[in-house]
């Protein structure tokens, strides 16, 4: 099976970097409410979401630059979504 280098790929990487890094924070820099639960569990479905993603746009798309191109419009369409309905 070949390796290939998707958006999807890199955001589900960084989603799982930060998602370990958070339990290693120490808990002097926190604030006065704690939200580290519910960023562990927005990191982790960031996690299950771009990989099951990834594997759907794999399956119906074959060419990789099709794949990029459509990846990035989706990365682009969550992250635009994403800011209107925090609002």
């Amino acid at each position: 099976m070949k390796f290939r280098l998707t958006p999807l790929n890199i955001v589900a990487a960084l989603a799982l970097a930060f998602f370990v890094v958070s339990f290693f924070q120490s808990n002097a820099n926190r604030g006065h409410v704690d939200f580290s639960g519910l960023y562990r569990a927005i990191l982790g479905a960031t996690v299950v979401v771009a990989f099951i993603t990834d594997m759907i746009f794999r399956f119906v798309f074959k060419d990789l630059k099709r794949i990029w191109l459509v990846e990035m419009v989706f990365i682009a369409l969550t992250v635009i979504l994403f800011l209107l309905l925090q609002k």
